[in-house]
């Protein structure tokens, strides 16, 4: 039997390639954060806020409007946008993630900061999510780094490491569903 649209009228699957391109792609992953944190926000404030190309931060807004995850808030030049939430649950073989805000922030300090890139290139999205989780308890005291490397498998160097650079954006995004 056929579905109608999803209400927002985006495909979904359409969505989840931009996901996809978010959680691939820093420089995409901090103009979102951006925007979730400071918009509404026009490509003027986006390009001197972010030091991106200005036809590239119209390239990557164009995407996430596409998307439906940026909307235009003010229809007059200079355009503003601003975010909406991105909460999609992706399950695999009984194992489950969410994307959310706060791992999209966590993505962006890959370019700002080294620890993070280099724990992603070793255990990609789904290891930073899971430490971004980890993060989020360690800012609550509930969690030291020798427990979350026991779980996460790795290293208490490289846990420690890593619930640190995450700290930021744990404690940013403590109040939301990391």
């Amino acid at each position: 039997m056929a579905q109608s649209p999803s209400r927002s009228g985006r495909p979904p699957i359409r969505q989840l390639q931009t996901v996809a391109d978010i959680l691939d792609t820093p420089s995409l992953a901090r103009l979102y954060a951006h925007i979730s944190r400071h918009g509404p926000v026009t490509v003027p404030e986006i390009v001197d806020e972010l030091d991106l190309p200005q036809g590239t931060v119209y390239d990557y807004v164009g995407k996430l409007e596409t998307a439906d995850f940026v909307e235009k808030t003010r229809e007059q030049r200079p355009y503003e946008y601003e975010a909406r939430t991105i909460a999609l649950t992706l399950s695999t073989d009984g194992d489950s993630r969410t994307i959310t805000p706060a791992l999209i922030a966590a993505v962006a300090r890959r370019e700002e900061n080294d620890d993070v890139d280099v724990f992603v290139d070793r255990h990609g999205p789904d290891g930073l999510a899971a430490a971004l989780e980890y993060a989020a308890e360690y800012v609550d005291g509930t969690v030291n780094h020798r427990i979350a490397a026991r779980e996460l498998d790795i290293s208490p160097l490289e846990a420690e490491i890593i619930l640190q650079a995450l700290e930021p954006v744990a404690a940013e995004y403590a109040d939301a569903a990391v």
